[in-house]
């Protein structure tokens, strides 16, 4: 059984990013730098997904900063932005891309909060995890999914 233990990436450009493992396919993370593109494909992501739409934040890396870095890296990008709660399309377009990717995961948000929920929705629709097994999950990383999950 995996740990769903927090890692720290310290980058020397950035501050430090977060990655949580959720599972060992899924982790989610607040909002990275194009140089923990890197950290991740050394963790063995080969995709990231980004949750977050440009501009939330003047400081925010570009969406398209960020993909650059990972096809630069070899990994596959998607954007599936969500501002407040995911709808139905958000969540099923984050399970498509989540189920197809060939190893595993990094989504991202400005704290990694609708990364999850995005996740944990798309999960206990398809009948993937119970959802205490997701509020369990979301907890060990962090993240209070009761209010979202029941």
């Amino acid at each position: 059984m995996m740990s769903n233990k927090a890692v720290t990436f310290v980058t020397p450009k950035a501050p430090m990013t977060l990655f949580r493992r959720v599972t060992d396919q899924f982790s989610v993370s607040p909002q990275i730098a194009v140089d923990d593109v890197a950290a991740a494909a050394a963790q063995g992501v080969v995709l990231i997904i980004n949750n977050r739409p440009d501009g939330e934040d003047p400081a925010q890396p570009s969406g398209a900063g960020i993909e650059a870095a990972a096809r630069a890296a070899g990994l596959d990008y998607i954007a599936i932005p969500v501002r407040g709660g995911p709808d139905a399309g958000q969540v099923l377009a984050q399970r498509e891309a989540v189920d197809q990717a060939d190893g595993p995961v990094l989504a991202y948000c400005r704290s990694g909060t609708r990364s999850i929920v995005t996740w944990a929705l798309g999960q206990a629709q398809d009948g993937a995890m119970d959802r205490q097994t997701l509020i369990a999950l979301g907890a060990e990383a962090g993240y209070d999914l009761s209010g979202v999950l029941g």
